[in-house]
Order: structure tokens, then C-alpha cells, then sequence
């Protein structure tokens, strides 16, 4: 199992760069950030970027995976993303992941004057939006004219520094985006079941993850591919036990070993912040980036 975390692009960089190089520090596998142009109760706080906040954390940090969770099309178009993406990954030194999503109801949905997209509109856009953006990171000129998205000539000069492009790590749940993940991703992202956040329990949140993965399985099964072929990350606090793990090193190893037993290969925390639904004590943070792993293969 690989274990990342979640920096939230709310420092001003004279701080956030300490967080970044204290995220590859401490070992985490990857450090990844929101693609949100604001985000629930931060929404009338300090929020940055996603692309410049990975840039210069890429000029900040060596070794650690960087990475978004997640972009979708709620604000992004694939042409002018390929090309972040490819600059991004070029800085980096070819350590970028992009986690990518169909988007949701929040404030990117219509901070640029749309009313917000039906989830048949959201997955409709997806499907014509991962594949588009695939061959706009793989291919040196893309013509394309389709439904929601159109390509003239678009170049992609000189490509990603990852070979044929940087990994995707697709958010999905439903049918359609289950099928996107096992042909375009490298690896698949949960939250869990989001019916289950207010009144699941743990043990039925468990249960939806099994589901979740039987079904990727069998999505990857119906091209041929081998579902061992795609990571499989779990991003935490969004499950019923919500901050469970974060409260103690054994709560965390356990809530780990319970989804490793069930597939999951990557879990990704949040990095602390006071304050918030993301507050934690920051030694317990550090404890279970050290040493949950070696406790984990006892």
C-alpha cells in the first residue's frame, strides 16, 4: 500500500512551501491538491490556484508525486489543460498525476455564469472529455469536433516527459465513469458511497468500496485489460467514520489494513488544517506518515 497526502491550496507560498517539502519529508508517496476554484467552507477564504500552487511545489520539492485531486471539466477545457498539464509535467521532472473527475453541484459549477449540469450532463461531458484529453497529451496536433469540446490544430509540442503521457487517476462511481477509468486510468479514485457520509456506518461504507472495485474489475475485464493493472486510491474523510482515522496511529492502521484487505492500494489524508473539517493533531499526522506503513506488513 502507497500512502499520500492532501494539501489544500489555502497558504500563502512564504508557508505552503514548508508544507510541500514537509509533505516529501516525511515520505508520503504523493502530495496532491484540489483543482477547485473555491470549496465549501472555504469559500470566502484564502484559496489559490491548483496549477501555480503544483508548480511551485514541484520547484520545492525532488522525489514526491504531485498530483491534483481532482480536476474536471466544471471550469477546465482539455486543450488549455493538456497544455498546463504538459508544462506541469515538465517542470516536475515527470512526477505529475492527474486525478480527474465528471465534477459536482458546488461553486465551479456555475462560477462562469452556467446553471449547473445535470449528473447526465456532468457524465456526458466526462466521456467526451477524458478521451480528448488523452490524445491531446499523446498526439503533436489534434483536430477535433465533438458535442461539447472542439480541437483545430492544437499542438502538443514537445509532450509530456512521462511516456506516452503523465498517469490519470480517475474519480468515478457510475457505470460510464467505471468504464473511462478502466480505458484511460492509471489508477481509479473513491471517496466511498457519498449516500452513506451522514447516516452509513463504517462497515457499510466498506462494503460500497468492495462494490465499487468488483464493478471496476469488471469494467476493466470487458476490454481485456487486467484490473491489477490500475491503482486504486482512496481519498479519506469523506467516508462515516470521517476523521476516525486521523484521531490516533492505531485507528489509522486499522481503517488501512480494512481497505487494503478490500483492494485499495493508496490511501491519501489531508494534511492538517486548524479550524476546519480537516483539523488534526499534526504529530498524529506525522506518526501515521512514518510509521503506519511498517505496522501495516507486521
Amino acid at each position: 500500500m502507497r500512502l499520500s497526502t492532501v494539501i489544500l491550496p489555502v497558504h500563502r507560498w512564504s508557508q505552503g512551501k514548508k508544507i510541500w517539502r514537509r509533505a516529501e519529508d516525511l515520505g508520503f508517496h504523493a502530495a496532491y491538491t484540489y483543482d477547485h476554484l473555491s470549496w465549501r467552507s472555504f469559500r470566502d477564504k484564502p484559496w489559490f490556484g491548483a496549477v501555480p500552487t503544483l508548480t511551485a511545489a514541484a520547484t520545492v520539492t525532488e522525489r514526491i508525486r504531485l498530483g491534483t485531486l481532482v480536476t474536471s471539466p466544471n471550469f477546465r477545457h482539455p486543450v488549455t489543460l493538456a497544455k498546463d498539464l504538459i508544462a506541469l509535467d515538465d517542470v516536475s521532472g515527470g512526477r505529475i498525476t492527474l486525478g480527474i473527475g465528471a465534477g459536482g453541484t458546488g461553486f465551479d459549477a456555475t462560477v462562469l455564469g452556467q446553471e449547473a449540469w445535470t449528473p447526465r450532463e456532468r457524465a456526458d461531458r466526462f466521456a467526451e472529455f477524458v478521451p480528448l484529453l488523452d490524445r491531446l497529451l499523446t498526439e503533436d496536433s489534434v483536430t477535433y469536433d465533438g458535442t461539447f469540446y472542439s480541437a483545430v490544430e492544437a499542438r502538443g509540442i514537445p509532450g509530456c516527459v512521462q511516456r506516452p503521457r503523465l498517469p490519470f487517476a480517475v474519480a468515478a462511481t457510475g457505470p460510464r465513469g467505471l468504464k473511462l477509468a478502466a480505458r484511460y486510468g492509471q489508477a481509479w479514485v473513491t471517496t466511498g458511497d457519498p449516500t452513506l457520509f451522514e447516516t452509513g456506518t463504517p462497515e457499510q461504507s466498506r462494503e460500497a468500496v468492495r462494490g465499487q472495485i468488483e464493478r471496476l474489475g469488471k469494467a476493466c475485464a470487458e476490454i481485456g485489460r487486467e484490473a491489477s493493472e490500475v491503482e486504486k486510491i482512496l481519498l479519506t474523510g469523506f467516508t462515516p467514520d470521517r476523521d476516525g482515522p486521523m484521531k490516533s496511529l492505531d485507528a489509522f492502521v486499522d481503517f488501512a489494513g480494512r481497505h487494503f484487505e478490500l483492494g485499495i492500494t493508496e490511501i491519501a489524508v489531508h494534511a492538517p488544517i486548524p479550524d476546519s473539517e480537516f483539523a488534526a493533531d499534526q504529530r498524529v499526522f506525522e506518526r501515521i506518515a512514518t510509521e503506519a506503513l511498517a505496522q501495516l506488513r507486521l
